[in-house]
């Protein structure tokens, strides 16, 4: 898998769940902060975001945002001081249908909106997916992000009617948004951080090699041969685009590999072991307890539980 697939998929769990929403008037609703990743796209109208903590944000017509630390927010009809937005009661997301707080009648612009929210979980959050903003919005109406258009324009036929098929695929336009969302932002124009990070030869090259086979017995040598360069133009380029020498990001992505097995399955921790790199349950577990702060088996059981 290449960085961006292997970071989403580290995190994600469960279904991620949305629906679609038509409302007018005076309206407002306030999503808590929860351990996840909310969106929302507009598919008519306009209304604003008061992200917690943050800047309003105004949203129109074929925007879409995610918030992918899972922070609370506020969205209505009119723009809100945050004092006004604490006033307001708690909601789930996705917003339940007909907004409670809306107060129809007045003449207000009618908003279509398609809500939702991934559930995540922050612990094996890679950091690609830790430097996103809090608030990531992209415009689909732009021309810049077709792929992101199809899926909105897609999910929102979908979430519209009862159509044959439809549980399976509205949870896989949903990914598949996730997925559009965060390509578009990493490779955006001016792109730092990861971003610079995937556009470097170099960089990206030893990237594709850990994430293709994390398992391999790679050495310093053997990785900077794949990008052709030398071991110490490979610890300094890849040091300076990552926060992390390629060693030790071998080993903080084997261990994260190693976690996501142990979550999702119940393969015995030798299996786990050799699939991540590792010769024997037990330097599995002396690697795993350093990152984790627990045995690979009692992580099993929590994530389990």
């Amino acid at each position: 898998m290449d960085v961006v697939s292997d970071a989403i998929a580290a995190v994600r769990t469960g279904r991620p769940s949305s629906n679609r929403l038509r409302v007018g008037g005076r309206w407002a609703a306030r999503l808590p902060r929860f351990a996840g990743a909310g969106f929302h796209v507009v598919l008519a109208g306009g209304c604003w975001l008061l992200p917690e903590g943050g800047e309003p944000v105004r949203l129109e017509r074929g925007d879409v945002v995610l918030l992918p630390h899972g922070g609370g927010h506020a969205l209505s009809d009119r723009e809100l001081t945050h004092g006004q937005a604490l006033r307001l009661p708690e909601l789930d997301v996705p917003l339940a249908a007909g907004l409670a707080l809306a107060e129809p009648g007045d003449g207000g612009e009618v908003v279509e909106l398609l809500c939702g929210k991934y559930r995540l979980d922050h612990g094996l959050t890679h950091p690609l997916m830790r430097e996103l903003p809090e608030v990531v919005r992209l415009s689909t109406l732009s021309g810049e992000h077709p792929e992101l258009r199809a899926a909105v324009e897609l999910l929102g036929a979908e979430v519209a009617s009862v159509r044959p098929g439809g549980e399976l695929a509205v949870p896989a336009l949903v990914d598949l948004l996730l997925v559009y969302l965060v390509r578009a932002w990493t490779t955006r124009r001016g792109a730092v951080g990861w971003g610079a990070a995937l556009a470097d030869p170099v960089v990206a090259a030893v990237l594709a090699a850990v994430h293709e086979d994390p398992a391999h017995p790679w050495t310093v040598g053997s990785l900077a041969e794949r990008a052709g360069v030398s071991r110490a133009t490979l610890v300094r380029r890849f040091t300076a685009r990552t926060g992390r020498p390629p060693m030790a990001y071998l080993t903080w992505w084997r261990m994260t590999r190693a976690a996501t097995l142990l979550r999702r399955g119940a393969d015995p921790l030798e299996t786990v072991a050799r699939e991540v790199g590792y010769g024997s349950p037990y330097a599995l577990s002396h690697a795993f307890a350093r990152q984790f702060g627990t045995t690979p088996g009692r992580y099993r059981a929590a994530a389990t539980a």
